[in-house]
C-alpha cells in the first residue's frame, strides 16, 4: 500500500472575481485619496457621520413558509433571538399572482415562502406583532404594489398610523425580467405601478422605502460585481426617469430609494463595491439631475449575506462564508443586513440554523469591533485603488446600457437578459474548470460520499389543505359586493394612465379582495409580458 501524497493546493489568481488584475502591492502613488468625511458628498466614507455608533443595521432574517401561522411563530422566535426587524419571503404563487385555488399555485403552497392570497393572512401573519414598532422588509416584486397596499389595510384595520410604518418592499420588476422571472403585466404598465406606488407611499408612509432597487439577483443570475452594481444604477435612472415624467419632485422621491444586494465572497472587493456604488449613486443623481439634498443624495442600501455563494455540499462551511460576507457588509456600510442560514443552499432554515444565522450578526456587531469606527479600511492604499477602479468600471457598464437606450428598451429587446446568460456561461465555466476555487466543491472535497446536512426541515403536508380552507371561508365570509365594486373601481382607473391606482389597490384589500382577482383585473387591461428571443 503506498504512502499518502498531499494534494497540489490550487494557486491564487491575480484578479477579483469582476476581472480586475490586482496589483502585488498597491502603493500610496497609485491613489489619489480626498480627504473626505462620512455623512458628507459623495459618501464614500458612509452616509452618516458616525456610522453605527448612531444606530446600529438593522439585524433581519429572511423567514418565511407554510402558511401566515407558521411564519408568525417564526418571527416572534426571532424577535426573541434578538432580531431587530422582519423580513418576508412569499411563495411563488403570491409573487407571481396566483391565488391558492388556481391549478398553477397549487404544488408551490407555502413552499419557498408564506402563502398571502388576502388581507385576512396578512393580519394572521402580524398576530400579536406591531406593525408600527418594527420595520418589515418585503421581497416581493411582480404583485408588490398589492402587498404593499394588503400592508397599509393591515395597520389601518389594527389602528397603527401610517405615517409609524417603517420598512421595505423590494418593488424593483427591471431585475426581475432579466435575472429571476417573476413579472407579469408588460414593462410600461409595471413601470406605472412602481411609479403609483412610490408617489403613494412618499405621501401615506412617509417612513417606508416603496423600492429597494435589487441588484442582488442579476449577481445570483451570474453577472460580476461591477455589473452587478452597474445593471442596479442604470435600473435606479429609469426609476428616476419614470418618476419625473409623472410630476414627482426627485428632491423629495430620491429620499426613499433604497438598494439591495447579495454579498459574495471576495471580502475586498464587496467592500469596494459598496464604497464605489455609495459615490457614483450620489455623482449620478447631482450630474444628471440636479440633486443638491444630501438626503436625497445618500445611497441606502439592504444586503443579503449568502444567496448563490452557498452550497449544498459540505453545508456547515456555509457557517465561515456568511461570517465573511457579514463582515464585508459592515465595512461597506450597510443599512440593513440578513444572514442565510447555512442550509438555505437545500432547504427551508430551521430554528437551530436560522438562530446561528442572527447570532453571526451579533457576534460581528459586538465582538469583532468592526462596527466600531466608520470606515475602518478607508485610507488603505488597496481598498482605494479598487474602489476607483470598480467606480471606473460601473460607469462603463451604465453608459453602455444607456447607449443602447436605457435599461427599459434593454429589457424590451432582449439585451441585458443575454449579456446575463453569458456572464453566467462565464462563471459557471471557470468553477467547472476549477480557475474559481469553491472549497469543497471543486477543490478539497471528500469523495468518499458523506455530507452531513444536519436537521432536516419539514414542511408540514398539510399546509396546503389548511391555506385552501382558509382561502375558500373568506370567499365565503367577505361582502362579496363590496369586493366587486372594489375591483370594478381598480379596472376603470387602470384604464386611465394618470391615475394612481395605489387608493384603489387598498380599498380592494380592505374589501378582502384577492391577490388573483386584482392581478385578474390588471391583466385583462394590460396583458402579460412576453419574454423577447435574443441570440
Amino acid at each position: 500500500m503506498s504512502d499518502a501524497k498531499a494534494t497540489p493546493s490550487p494557486r491564487l489568481g491575480p484578479e477579483v472575481p469582476s476581472g480586475i488584475e490586482v496589483p502585488e502591492l498597491v502603493t500610496g502613488d497609485m491613489v489619489d485619496v480626498a480627504d473626505e468625511r462620512p455623512g458628507e458628498y459623495p459618501f464614500t466614507r458612509g452616509i452618516f457621520p458616525n456610522g453605527y455608533r448612531g444606530r446600529l443595521w438593522t439585524i433581519r432574517q429572511y423567514s418565511g413558509f407554510g402558511s401566515a401561522e407558521e411564519t408568525n411563530a417564526r418571527y416572534k422566535f426571532l424577535l426573541d433571538q434578538g432580531q431587530t426587524g422582519l423580513s418576508v419571503a412569499l411563495d411563488l404563487p403570491t409573487q407571481c399572482g396566483y391565488d391558492p385555488t388556481d391549478p398553477m399555485a397549487r404544488p408551490e403552497i407555502g413552499k419557498v415562502g408564506v402563502s398571502l392570497s388576502n388581507l385576512a393572512e396578512m393580519e394572521l401573519l402580524f398576530d400579536g406583532i406591531d406593525p408600527g414598532g418594527i420595520s418589515t422588509s418585503f421581497t416581493i416584486n411582480g404583485t408588490a404594489p398589492i402587498i404593499y397596499a394588503m400592508y397599509v389595510a393591515a395597520a389601518d384595520n389594527k389602528g397603527v398610523d401610517r405615517e409609524s410604518l417603517t420598512g421595505t418592499i423590494q418593488n424593483d420588476i427591471l431585475k426581475e425580467y432579466v435575472a429571476r422571472g417573476t413579472w407579469i403585466f408588460p414593462v410600461r404598465p409595471s413601470m406605472r405601478l412602481i411609479a403609483d406606488t412610490i408617489l403613494y407611499a412618499n405621501r401615506e408612509t412617509p417612513r417606508f422605502n416603496p423600492i429597494s432597487i435589487a441588484g442582488a439577483h442579476f449577481r445570483d443570475a451570474g453577472v460580476s460585481a461591477v455589473e452587478e452594481m452597474g445593471f442596479t444604477l442604470a435600473d435606479g435612472l429609469a426609476y428616476v426617469d419614470e418618476l419625473l415624467a409623472r410630476g414627482g419632485d426627485v428632491t423629495h422621491f430620491a429620499r426613499r430609494l433604497s438598494f439591495f444586494f447579495y454579498v459574495h465572497m471576495d471580502l475586498f472587493e464587496e467592500v469596494a463595491k459598496f464604497r464605489a456604488g455609495r459615490r457614483l449613486w450620489a455623482k449620478l443623481l447631482q450630474e444628471r439631475y440636479g440633486v443638491t439634498d444630501p438626503k436625497a443624495l445618500m445611497f441606502r442600501f439592504g444586503v443579503v449575506c449568502g444567496g448563490s455563494s452557498l452550497i449544498a455540499s459540505q453545508p456547515y462551511n456555509n457557517i465561515v462564508r456568511v461570517g465573511i460576507e457579514n463582515l464585508a457588509a459592515v465595512l461597506g456600510g450597510a443599512q440593513s443586513i440578513f444572514t442565510c442560514a447555512y442550509d438555505e443552499a437545500f432547504q427551508i432554515p430551521t430554528e437551530t440554523s436560522a438562530e446561528i444565522a442572527v447570532r453571526t450578526q451579533q457576534i460581528v456587531a459586538y465582538e469583532s469591533g468592526a462596527a466600531r469606527t466608520v470606515d475602518p479600511l478607508g485610507g488603505s492604499h488597496y481598498v482605494e485603488w479598487l474602489t476607483d477602479e470598480m467606480e471606473t468600471g460601473m460607469r462603463q457598464v451604465i453608459d453602455e446600457i444607456e447607449g443602447y437606450g436605457g435599461a427599459v428598451k434593454a429589457i424590451e429587446e432582449g439585451y441585458l437578459q443575454s449579456r446575463t446568460a453569458q456572464a453566467a456561461r462565464r462563471r459557471k465555466e471557470k468553477i467547472d474548470d476549477g480557475e474559481t476555487v469553491v472549497v469543497g466543491q471543486n477543490h478539497f472535497r471528500r469523495d468518499d460520499g458523506s455530507n452531513d446536512f444536519g436537521e432536516v426541515f419539514r414542511l408540514d403536508p398539510e399546509v396546503s389543505a389548511r391555506v385552501l380552507e382558509k382561502y375558500r371561508s373568506i370567499l365565503d365570509s367577505r361582502d362579496n359586493a363590496a369586493a366587486q365594486t372594489a375591483l370594478a373601481a381598480l379596472d376603470g382607473a387602470a384604464e386611465k394612465d394618470r391615475e394612481n391606482l395605489l387608493p384603489y389597490l387598498v380599498d380592494c384589500c380592505h374589501a378582502y379582495a384577492t391577490v388573483g382577482e386584482m392581478v385578474a383585473v390588471l391583466k385583462a387591461r394590460w396583458g402579460e409580458f412576453q419574454e423577447p428571443v435574443k441570440f
